[in-house]
């Protein structure tokens, strides 16, 4: 028998950030078994946050967002299989069948899934020119859409529907927001928050419209308009439908894991199988500091997890405990968050959030500090993030006053 056939096998399903993350740290921790990447992707793991930004706006290159070159991973002995999908996990024999019927063998298996885009199902909704947002791949279809005066329908008013038409507002086109809620971003900030982004995004162009659903894509081969509940029309040379992701949670509950609004794993990254592991977006967590089961949909948390597993596999159990932050890029602001904001009851701004574009929003349960939101103000995050994880009680007077150091609460 070869050394390599003696050796032990992990295998990772999904080259997503959490599998750019558990590969190279298993070998920094002492792995020396094989390592073996299978992703349904054409490509190394790559970056997704400048997708809606950077590459659309062609600034960067798909080599440019890799997230590691090539070259580090066959240091470290790491090997790709991509273009292909996993379709099943034998748990008993433990091997997983890909799509070309192949059966790879495992001692250890990593599930990196990530999650998948919430599609519209209307009338009209597999016209050419109405896209999703998720992979390199769309971003090549989109692209082939964008032109300068021409009109662009975003379908959701999140982070992704504004960033993306903040990208393609840059590129010339007249781009307008669809958000069925009262309010942009209502799921994730305060009224002000929101209020804020509305008016930065009317400066810049957009045309923002709230309270309204999309009821039909119109056109012949070729989406000509969106065609809405109320009766209002907007003409759409191109649509991006960005209505939430879901965890790709599918290959796990059909190997029979336990499966709650994501792959449920423990504080070590372990599944109910514990020679079954996951990492990042398909995860459903118990968080420590919220105390509480959540499932993030964030680089931070993919890394981190990640990297946890990593551990547990070596034997060196490190429990998960982080708290989840996450950004976001639109025109010139940079929003950086930290914290979760569920179950305020107060929110405590400091700065102009009406005629500037840099504050804070705090987000407060008493005077202990949830969450917050930070525009253009990376001492307040950072300041923040300390407050947040030491459970530090702060006076809300205090943190709207910028002429009060936040460290002041620290002393």
């Amino acid at each position: 028998m070869s050394n390599e056939a003696k050796k032990e096998r992990c295998i990772i399903v999904g080259a997503s950030h959490a599998a750019a993350q558990v590969a190279p740290t298993l070998r920094q921790r002492g792995w020396e078994g094989t390592i073996g990447v299978i992703g349904n992707e054409y490509s190394l793991p790559y970056h997704r946050p400048p997708l809606s930004k950077d590459f659309l706006s062609g600034k960067k290159s798909s080599d440019d967002i890799l997230i590691r070159q090539p070259a580090v991973y066959e240091k470290a002995h790491i090997r790709f299989a991509l273009g292909i999908t996993v379709i099943d996990i034998n748990r008993s024999d433990k091997y997983v069948v890909l799509d070309n019927e192949q059966q790879i063998p495992y001692d250890k298996l990593v599930l990196t899934t990530g999650a998948k885009v919430r599609k519209l199902n209307i009338p009209g909704a597999d016209l050419a020119g109405i896209q999703y947002l998720r992979n390199i791949n769309d971003i090549h279809h989109i692209k082939s859409f964008v032109g300068k005066e021409k009109n662009a329908v975003i379908v959701g008013g999140g982070y992704i529907g504004l960033e993306t038409a903040a990208s393609l507002r840059k590129l010339g086109m007249n781009v307008t927001v669809l958000e069925a809620m009262p309010r942009v971003l209502q799921r994730v900030t305060a009224p002000e928050v929101s209020a804020f982004y509305d008016r930065v995004h009317r400066e810049e162009g957009v045309t923002i419209v709230t309270d309204t659903i999309a009821k039909s894509f119109e056109g012949n081969k070729h989406v000509e308009a969106v065609l809405c509940e109320n009766g209002e029309r907007y003409p759409a040379d191109l649509v991006i439908v960005g209505v939430g992701v879901v965890p790709a949670t599918e290959l796990a509950e059909k190997a029979g894991l336990e499966v709650n609004n994501g792959i449920v794993v423990d504080e070590y990254a372990r599944t109910s199988d514990h020679d079954i592991l996951a990492a990042g977006d398909c995860t459903s967590h118990y968080n420590p500091i919220y105390d509480r089961v959540l499932r993030l949909e964030s680089v931070q948390n993919a890394l981190d997890q990640a990297t946890v597993a990593a551990n547990t596999i070596c034997g060196n159990l490190q429990p998960y405990s982080a708290l989840p932050w996450f950004w976001s890029d639109q025109f010139d602001l940079k929003l950086q968050i930290a914290g979760l904001n569920q179950g305020y009851d107060n929110v405590v701004i400091r700065g102009d959030i009406e005629g500037s574009r840099s504050f804070a929003a705090f987000y407060l349960l008493g005077d202990r500090l949830l969450a917050v939101d930070a525009v253009n103000k990376p001492q307040e995050f950072m300041l923040g993030r300390r407050l947040i994880t030491d459970k530090v009680p702060v006076d809300p007077a205090k943190l709207a006053d910028e002429g009060f150091s936040l460290k002041g609460f620290m002393a």
